[in-house]
């Protein structure tokens, strides 16, 4: 058959196409019988048959059919970009939230690094500015017995030598009644050329073998003949406070 010259016709699909060829086709055949003479006109009696116009052309009907077809493909299309645009919204959303809580915990670890590193320094700055600790005045003993019994126990404790002030003294008192320049002629050290001298009667050799650092070297000197006689009682009897005649 051939195909029907309408306008818009090659825009329609292949259904629209069908329905306006049938169209057409009934169309036509009604001519063809109203041409062609029937019973009615044998009987000599001649009608007319009358073609009623069909109520819509094809090109109204394809192009209403198209807006319905775009129109509902236009909202699927938009629906699905109204989707999409959500997602990809919510997407950034956390992204954002993301990257904002690493630049708040990069941020924060870094303080708290700055703040370490600090803390040390500012601690030792203060250490480093602290003005140096004084050193303990030095003490003062009476240049008398007690001051020079005193100054020979820091002496001799300073050393891990042993004795008390009441055994220092006890012994002191028997031997030279307190006198530094005491001196024995007329025992047998004496006799061997070796009296005992000082406060506790000590003699050369002694004095010079249990001689203490940091002392004098005259025998005489209160301080050195205490300490001295102190480390040779340490060493014989264990302390000064165990000697209790000449020894």
């Amino acid at each position: 058959m051939p195909v029907p010259t309408i306008p818009g016709y090659s825009r329609l699909s292949k259904v629209h196409k069908f329905s306006v060829a049938g169209i057409a086709a009934a169309g036509v055949a009604a001519v063809t019988f109203a041409a062609v003479p029937g019973s009615a006109e044998a009987n000599g009696d001649t009608q007319s048959i009358a073609v009623k116009p069909v109520a819509q052309d094809s090109t109204t009907f394809g192009t209403k059919a198209q807006q319905e077809a775009l129109t509902k493909q236009s909202g699927s299309f938009a629906a699905q970009a109204k989707t999409e645009a959500h997602t990809k919204a919510a997407e950034a959303k956390q992204k954002a939230e993301a990257d904002a809580k690493k630049t708040v915990g990069a941020a924060k670890a870094k303080a708290d690094k700055e703040r370490s590193g600090k803390a040390p320094a500012n601690r030792s700055e203060k250490r480093a500015a602290a003005p140096a600790p004084k050193a303990p005045a030095p003490r003062h003993y009476g240049d008398n017995l007690e001051g020079w019994i005193r100054q020979s126990l820091d002496i001799l404790h300073s050393q891990g030598i042993p004795g008390s002030y009441e055994g220092i003294k006890r012994n002191i008192m028997r031997e030279s009644t307190g006198n530094p320049q005491a001196i024995n002629n007329w025992d047998s050290n004496a006799v061997a050329g070796i009296p005992s001298k000082g406060l506790l009667q000590v003699i050369d050799p002694t004095f010079k073998q249990y001689h203490v650092a940091g002392t004098s070297w005259d025998i005489y000197d209160p301080v050195a003949n205490i300490t001295a006689a102190c480390k040779y009682a340490a060493d014989r009897y264990g302390s000064m406070d165990n000697v209790n005649s000449a020894y």
